[in-house]
């Protein structure tokens, strides 16, 4: 497995959730990092990304409510997920980018109930 990803699970409106994925080091290291969503019935979503560098991009919906970060001695990358609301409900994936290809992670549900 290139890239594995933990964290989710059901929390009450308001409530607060991480997100992890662990890559492998050589993509890790040569990869900006992100998450997406895909809700039921809706397309996959930018939700958040953060570049080698460690700038970030986030959707408008989640902006100031969310926050990815890089632990690049871990190969880590962590969506903090707070004040979460119904309409985050999806499962989440984790996206490693480079030059050469995309890695995607299996998904994690995230279940947000009102």
């Amino acid at each position: 497995v290139q890239l594995q990803a933990s964290g989710g699970g059901s929390v009450q409106a308001g409530g607060s959730l991480r997100l992890s994925c662990t890559a492998s080091a050589s993509i890790f290291s040569q990869s900006d990092m992100g998450w997406y969503r895909q809700a039921p019935g809706k397309q996959r979503e930018l939700v958040a990304r953060i570049t080698g560098g460690g700038s970030t991009e986030y959707a408008d919906s989640v902006k100031g409510r969310f926050t990815i970060s890089r632990d690049n001695a871990k190969n880590t990358v962590t969506l903090q997920m707070n004040s979460l609301k119904p309409d985050d409900t999806a499962v989440y994936y984790c996206l490693a980018a480079n030059f050469f290809r995309n890695y995607w992670g299996q998904g994690t549900l995230v279940t947000v109930s009102s």
